[in-house]
C-alpha cells in the first residue's frame, strides 16, 4: 500500500487526558500529517499541542450538559454515538481502540485497521475482578451483570468491522485471539526514551536509598501490595500518584512509605534516576512506566504477567516474580538486592530504546505499506 496519499482517520476513544493511547496518536499523525481525528469527547486544554493543532470531530455527547467532565456517565450512547461518524470520504480508518473505536462504520472500499490496547478489561479478563473491587452496591452491581451483557455481545459484533488488528503486545494479542477468535501483529507502543536519560554514576552510596511506585493509587494497579511488602522490609518507598485508595494507603502505611502526590515530568526524572528500582506489582496490557525507568537506567522489579513479562528481562535489567501478593515482592526484592551489583544501567537503558517512539513509528508505516 502507497500510504503518501492516502485519506486517512484516525478514530479515538476519547481525548480528555494525555496517557499511552494518546501518546500512539501523536506517533500516527508524524506517520500521517493530513489525518483527521474523530473522537467521542475532547478536551482541548488537557491535550498536546500536536493533536490540537490536526482537525478533530467530536460526537454529539461533546453537546450534552457536563458530556465532557463527566463522560464515563454516558457510557450506553457510546456505541449508537461511534456509529454516527461518516468516515466515507478516507481510504484508511486506524481505530485507537479499548473498546468502542473500531464500532466505527467503515464501507467495503475502505481498509479499517484498529490498534488495540485491550479488549475491554472490564467487560471480559477483569470483569469479576471489577465488581468486587470497585465497591458497587447490590443494585449497581446487578444492574453492571445485566448491562455487561450486552456490552460483550456489542464488543464482540464490532470486532467483526476490522480488516486487521496491531496488538501492543503479546499478551494483548492473546486477548483478542481469546474474546474476538482473530489474529493480531504486535507492536509495542512508543516510549519517548530520550525524556529519560541515564544519571552518571554517584561518587558515594544515596543517603537514603529509596524503591518507587508510580500510577494511579486505584485496586487495578495494586499499590496495596507495595506498601503492605514495604512495611515489613521496612526499606523506603516513595509512592508517585493519586486516586481512591490514597486515604486508606496512607493510614496503612509505614514512616518508611511515603506519598508524594502526582510527579511531573523534571521531577519524574529525578526519581527513576535516582531510585533503586521501580516496584511495578500488576499485570498491564503494556506499561509505559516500567519502560521510561529503564530508560532512566534503573532496574524494574515487576510481576511476571502482561507487558511487564515482556519488556523486563529477568537477571538484567530487573527481576520477575510470579504471585500477586506481598509475600511474592518482598521475596523478589530480597533477591534484588542480593544481585543488584550485578545491573548495568548502560544496558538497561539500551533495552529500553528498543521501544522507543522511532522503533515504534518504523515498524507502523512498514505495516501500512505492506498492507
Amino acid at each position: 500500500m502507497n500510504i503518501t496519499n492516502l485519506k486517512v482517520a484516525i478514530v479515538h476513544y476519547w481525548l480528555v487526558n494525555m496517557r499511552g493511547g494518546e501518546k500512539v496518536i501523536e506517533a500516527l499523525l508524524d506517520i500521517f500529517p493530513e489525518a483527521e481525528i474523530f473522537t467521542l469527547v475532547y478536551d482541548k486544554s488537557k491535550i498536546s499541542d500536536k493533536i490540537n493543532s490536526r482537525k478533530i470531530h467530536t460526537s454529539f455527547v461533546q453537546k450534552i450538559p457536563f458530556g465532557v467532565s463527566k463522560y464515563q456517565n454516558f457510557f450506553p450512547l457510546f456505541p449508537f454515538a461511534m456509529e454516527q461518524f461518516d468516515l466515507s470520504k478516507f481510504d484508511l480508518v486506524i481505530s485507537s481502540d479499548s473498546g468502542f473505536s473500531k464500532m466505527a462504520l467503515t464501507n467495503s472500499k475502505q481498509k479499517h485497521v484498529t490498534y488495540c490496547h485491550t479488549p475491554m478489561r472490564y467487560a471480559w479478563d477483569k470483569y469479576f475482578e471489577y465488581l468486587e473491587e470497585n465497591n458497587l452496591g447490590f443494585i449497581k452491581k446487578l444492574a453492571m451483570r445485566v448491562f455487561m451483557h450486552y456490552v460483550r455481545l456489542t464488543d464482540l459484533a464490532s470486532s467483526f468491522r476490522v480488516d486487521n488488528f496491531i496488538a501492543n503486545s503479546k499478551t494483548v494479542a492473546g486477548r483478542i485471539n481469546k474474546h474476538y477468535r482473530r489474529e493480531a501483529e504486535v507492536i509495542y507502543p512508543p516510549v519517548d526514551c530520550a525524556r529519560f536519560t541515564a544519571a552518571p554514576p554517584p561518587e558515594e552510596a544515596a543517603k537514603d536509598p529509596f524503591y518507587l511506585f508510580v500510577g494511579q493509587l486505584i485496586p487495578y494497579k495494586k499499590p496495596d501490595i507495595a506498601v503492605r511488602a514495604f512495611n515489613e522490609l521496612g526499606l523506603n518507598l516513595i509512592v508517585a500518584g493519586t486516586g481512591q485508595m490514597e486515604k486508606q494507603l496512607m493510614k496503612m502505611a509505614a514512616p518508611n512509605v511515603k506519598f508524594i502526590g502526582r510527579a511531573e515530568d523534571a521531577r519524574l526524572l529525578n526519581l527513576y534516576q535516582n531510585c533503586e528500582a521501580l516496584i511495578f506489582p500488576n499485570e498491564e496490557d503494556f506499561g509505559i512506566v516500567p519502560v521510561e525507568c529503564m530508560a532512566a537506567g534503573k532496574p524494574v522489579i515487576a510481576l511476571n504477567s502482561g507487558g511487564a513479562s515482556e519488556t523486563v528481562v529477568d537477571g538484567k535489567t530487573g527481576v520477575l516474580f510470579d504471585g500477586c501478593d506481598e509475600r511474592s515482592l518482598i521475596t523478589a526484592v530480597r533477591r534484588f538486592i542480593a544481585l543488584r551489583s550485578g545491573f548495568r544501567a548502560e544496558d538497561i537503558r539500551e533495552h529500553a530504546l528498543g521501544f522507543d517512539n522511532e522503533v515504534f513509528k518504523t515498524k507502523i508505516r512498514a505495516y501500512f505499506e505492506k498492507l
